[in-house]
């Protein structure tokens, strides 16, 4: 079963040179002939399942003290092992690409997420094929591999119907994927890809459907089916939670589990947490909370609004939390009915980074609102309370929470200087190789430490050379060592950290950070230079939760240790340092490719669905004209016929009852429609609508004229536009509306036009001021970019 041609540091397994054939006929061969046979994984291999969820701190899951009930992580923990020093990157495609690849995130071109890709080699965003992945590796040893849930590794220009492909999961080392490639996504109405195929479910929200529900429904039947067929090969899950990140939807029996137990606030939170923590022994006996952000209220320092709002995002985001658990738990009991939970290496990250701080001082119905510096009104968003969590919202918590959530420590997600934007829970299970059930690992290791971790525990070798390509050393170091040895010393001793301009380093229990921005101000302040940023030092030995800064008592040893960032930055490619989180996202500003390029006018085929907006026209902050070629059937006629994001902000042309129609949806506050007076009688028609921007800075309105066979039959204003993206998780499509509806004229799903549409063009005018800066003050400062 083991057999193995070559060794295993070569893969794919070298072929077996065939005999000489010297008999003429059959009945003269007189020796079998030795049948092709699948690469066979090493003898008593276990299966492998990595589970990630999204936006947890370490103080987030009642598995690390947290007030998130998390059973599964609980039984996981109690049967395995957690780990109380483990780290992560600080955002979602760095430590996924860290994760797969067992290398260091700009070493593997990942320094920010994939929106973010600059052309620099730490910033490319595009992985090297020296650097293989894990599934590829397991994959060339004879595993059979799948991935499930979020992805959101591949470059943005390749997400598209004509590829290429080979960064897509397929093409990492997966031999079927079921997910999304995006960094969040609408768990009500998702677009999902099997394999590289664009798919929608079969059912809608009030017909029961939930996302996570529908990830682990296709785990669940993958691994029975693998079992089924081939239940001598090992086989490798991977499953990627697009909980907890925003959006947070969940329904409401899930959320109202959790009704008035965060009353008390973030403030009274933090102490409970870390109260359970040392219950649990996740932190020492002394470890105390770290400094709160100044920037962010205390609890006491809201209104009566503001925290029932707050007490609501909260209880909705640990129901959304719970209930993913929930979901893995279905997954768990299959593998133990089938048999194979025991001898099954799982792997838990209870968080690719810190929980997000992205939604503000105030929280949000709406994360693309918040996200481009509009805040929510709490006495507008109090009357829509019941609604956080459901199909009308998309919301994401305040960063009070998110502090909370990363108990004991300082700052969030995105902050990689500091162990609050870094520090996760970590849970290990695996029976037959794991002893000590229930204990606790306080070495100190990385994301980058799972992928040797994993090929140790499979009997795999790194290998050396991966499709033709030789491979770069893994930077991981494995943690099997600790399984069987609490008291183990340190395998990893140095570990440098740095996201947006957040940078820090790790030598023997020592950290230096330097924080340059914080999370909810994407846009950094201009003139504000990396040589300024103010460094702090912590000994970790004695004070875990960087509490008390150093740095003036030991200036000598705060040099030192800036002198090893440098030099471990470069090693690794994290220079030149960049800052830009929103300014990244566009292509031309970032220096990347753009897939359109200098292309001012396309045209697209009546059923073009699914793309995503960098590959396509940006008609943002700039005067642009659409044109469909369309046939109608009178007054019979209605869907849409073109449209761009969703219920959240975007816009569509349609038609209803046989009129042309346009509606602008600003970021679900204000939807602007026009609406023709007249039905188009049946036939072939050109639907033009030229909306001409009015210029002075980003975001402004715009005069929008509607015509039909060079007719005008509708003209009217827009007050604002949305500056700098639609949305995440909604796409481009012709003839249709998929995801969440633009506007409230036509339904959500069921919303295709009946006549037909032959083309739709997109031209753009002059570029006005894409790239320049807003007028509006402090405004377009906190823009955000979704992790």
């Amino acid at each position: 079963m083991s057999r193995f041609n070559g060794g295993r540091h070569v893969l794919p397994e070298p072929e077996q040179p065939a005999g000489v054939v010297t008999a003429l006929g059959i009945d003269e061969q007189s020796e079998p002939f030795e049948p092709v046979r699948p690469t066979a994984a090493p003898e008593g291999a276990p299966n492998v399942v990595v589970v990630v969820l999204d936006d947890l701190g370490f103080g987030s899951s009642s598995a690390f003290g947290g007030p998130c009930d998390m059973p599964t992580a609980d039984r996981l923990a109690a049967d395995g092992l957690r780990y109380t020093r483990f780290h992560v990157t600080a955002l979602c495609s760095p430590t996924r690409q860290a994760l797969m690849t067992g290398r260091n995130h700009h070493s593997v071109g990942m320094g920010g997420t994939t929106e973010m890709a600059t052309s620099a080699p730490g910033y490319s965003g595009f992985r090297p094929r020296s650097a293989a992945t894990m599934a590829r590796t397991l994959q060339g040893n004879g595993y059979s591999t799948a991935a499930f849930g979020k992805w959101h590794q591949t470059p943005p220009s390749e997400i598209s119907p004509v590829g290429p492909f080979d960064r897509w999961p397929t093409g990492e080392g997966f031999d079927h994927f079921y997910g999304f490639m995006a960094c969040e996504m609408n768990h009500w109405y998702p677009l999902l890809y099997q394999g590289t195929t664009p798919v929608e479910p079969t059912r809608r929200p009030e017909e029961g459907y939930h996302l996570s529900e529908d990830l682990v429904d296709h785990a669940v039947d993958w691994v029975r089916t693998q079992r089924t067929l081939t239940p001598d090969r090992p086989f490798f899950t991977y499953l990627a939670f697009g909980a907890s990140h925003a959006p947070l939807h969940v329904r409401p029996e899930w959320r109202d589990r959790y009704r008035g137990r965060f009353d008390h606030g973030w403030d009274r939170q933090r102490e409970l947490t870390l109260a359970r923590q040392k219950e649990l022994g996740v932190v020492p006996p002394d470890a105390e909370l770290a400094p709160w952000a100044a920037e962010v209220p205390h609890w006491d320092e809201l209104s009566d609004d503001q925290r029932a709002l707050g007490a609501r995002f909260m209880e909705t985001f640990a129901g959304f939390t719970e209930h993913a658990d929930a979901q893995l738990g279905r997954f768990v009991d299959e593998l133990d009915e089938l048999g194979e939970l025991d001898n099954t290496v799982i792997v838990y990250l209870i968080g690719d980074n810190g929980a997000s701080g992205e939604g503000g001082l105030e929280g949000t119905l709406n994360e693309h609102r918040l996200g481009h510096g509009l805040v929510d009104d709490p006495a507008e968003m109090i009357g829509r309370i019941d609604e956080i969590g459901g199909v009308t919202s998309y919301p994401i918590a305040p960063v009070g929470w998110a502090l909370a959530q990363n108990t004991p420590y300082q700052w969030t997600k995105q902050v990689a200087s500091h162990f609050g934007g870094t520090r996760d829970g970590l849970v290990i299970h695996w029976p037959r190789g794991i002893t000590d059930a229930g204990g606790l690992r306080h070495q100190f290791h990385h994301v980058i430490d799972v992928l040797p971790t994993v090929l140790e525990c499979a009997g795999v070798p790194a290998p050396i050379s991966v499709d033709g390509v030789t491979q770069k050393p893994i930077e991981g170091t494995s943690m099997r060592y600790t399984f069987d040895d609490a008291a183990a010393p340190d395998r990893r001793r140095t570990q440098y950290f740095e996201m947006c301009g957040n940078r820090g380093i790790y030598h023997e229990g020592w950290t230096a950070v330097t924080r340059h921005g914080v999370p909810w101000e994407m846009v950094p302040e201009a003139g504000k230079s990396f040589r300024d940023d103010v460094w702090e030092l912590y000994d970790t030995t004695t004070d875990w939760s960087q509490a008390h800064d150093l740095a003036d008592r030991h200036p000598e040893k705060l040099a030192s240790l800036r002198e090893l960032f440098l030099i471990e930055a470069a090693k690794y490619q994290v220079f030149p340092l960049d800052n830009r989180v929103t300014e990244r996202e566009n292509p031309r500003i970032a220096g990347r490719l753009d897939l359109l390029g200098d292309r001012r006018s396309v045209t697209y085929h009546g059923r073009t669905r699914r793309l995503i907006e960098e590959t396509t026209p940006n008609v943002k902050n700039r005067s642009h004209t659409v044109v469909a070629d369309v046939d109608t059937d009178g007054t019979l006629t209605d869907g849409v016929i073109v449209a761009q994001g969703g219920r959240f902000g975007g816009w569509a042309l349609y038609c209803l009852g046989g009129r042309a129609c346009y509606v602008y949806n600003y970021f679900g506050t204000t939807s602007h429609v026009l609406r023709a007076e007249d039905p188009m009688p049946a036939g072939r028609h050109e639907v033009r609508m030229d909306f001409r921007y009015d210029g002075g800075g980003l975001g402004r309105g715009g005069t929008v004229v509607l015509t039909v066979d060079d007719v005008k039959v509708a003209h009217g204003t827009v007050d604002a536009t949305i500056p700098y993206y639609f949305s995440f998780d909604e796409t481009f499509d012709v003839g249709v509306d998929l995801g969440t509806p633009v506007g409230t004229d036509y339904p959500v799903v069921g919303n295709a036009f009946t006549g037909t549409v032959h083309t739709v063009r997109i031209e753009l005018g002059d570029a006005g001021d894409e790239e320049g800066t807003s007028e509006d003050g402090g405004l377009y400062r906190r823009v955000m970019a979704a992790q």
